[in-house]
């Protein structure tokens, strides 16, 4: 299969600081962790791809350093060496990204003990692992990852919050989550919590024409399951303009939140869309007016 990702972030309209991060790495055999786009469908390799959305909190606590200190212990452990030990062992893959999320939390928890002010700081982290005909996706706190394809869109995470407890108590709909006023706390995470980097793991399987998303609450926290449907179903052709797409539905809201969006779309081999054609008019366009 190939793969082609895409990403974007912003701060929203109500914050003076982006504490959202993101990253991926096409392959992780040899990694090279990318800051955008991968500019068209690339070979998905043995070793698999790696997609990192994380939601800083804390504010004045830096919240962004607790974000960005997850994602750069996350990429440190997975390293080269370290995701071919896993060879193509399920077991072994649940155990490094389970030690991927303890790192990342301990790395956060050194970080305040160095740097006193930014005790109370912390971030939800959700990682997508596409490798061969599986997806791992790992997650602690309401950082979402869903899969998108001819059935529609289909969350692969639950929710580590408040109002989900309600829901899975029968407390409440999950409609009526959407709007519950504490529908922002979480009860997982990284950093200022007692969950010690708690995550859990789901399998899926893979198949070209599947598109996977992950993203902070600034999207999904404002934006329903369908609204976000409608906008995959009607920009799905061309991966930069769904991210782009997906992030404006978010402002439109309004957002007052960090938005993160990270999109990865897969497509057979043979099959002959090897670089969107609105990428290449996209920076023409920007060159030459």
């Amino acid at each position: 299969m190939k793969i082609n990702i895409s990403a974007t972030t912003d701060v929203g309209h109500n914050r003076d600081n982006n504490e959202d991060a993101f990253a991926f790495c096409p392959d992780l055999s040899d990694p090279d962790w990318r800051q955008k786009h991968t500019g068209g469908y690339l070979p998905l390799e043995k070793q698999g791809a790696l997609l990192i959305v994380a939601d800083g909190m804390g504010g004045a606590n830096a919240g962004e350093v607790a974000s960005a200190v997850a994602i750069d212990s996350i990429s440190h452990t997975f390293s080269s060496e370290a995701v071919a030990s896993t060879a193509d062992d399920d077991k072994k893959i649940r155990e490094l990204l389970t030690t991927a999320i303890k790192d990342a939390d301990r790395a956060i928890n050194l970080h305040m003990i160095d740097h006193p002010e930014t005790a109370g700081m912390g971030t939800t982290i959700v990682l997508c692992w596409v490798k061969g005909n599986k997806a791992y996706t790992a997650w602690c706190g309401d950082s979402r990852c869903y899969l998108y394809n001819d059935k529609g869109l289909q969350p692969l995470t639950k929710d580590h919050s408040y109002v989900q407890e309600l829901v899975d108590r029968g407390v409440i709909t999950e409609e009526e989550a959407f709007t519950h006023p504490d529908n922002n706390v979480i009860t997982r995470g990284l950093g200022e919590f007692d969950t010690a980097g708690m995550a859990d793991i789901t399998v899926t399987d893979v198949k070209a024409g599947d598109m996977f998303l992950l993203c902070s609450d600034g999207l999904c926290g404002y934006c329903t399951d369908d609204m976000i449907s409608k906008v995959m179903a009607d920009s799905k052709a061309d991966i930069d303009v769904c991210a782009e797409s997906l992030q404006q539905l978010a402002l439109d809201v309004p957002g007052d939140d960090n938005i993160c969006i990270v999109l990865a779309s897969l497509l057979s081999d043979d099959d002959e869309r090897a670089t969107p054609p609105s990428l290449l008019s996209r920076i023409l366009k920007k060159m030459f007016g």
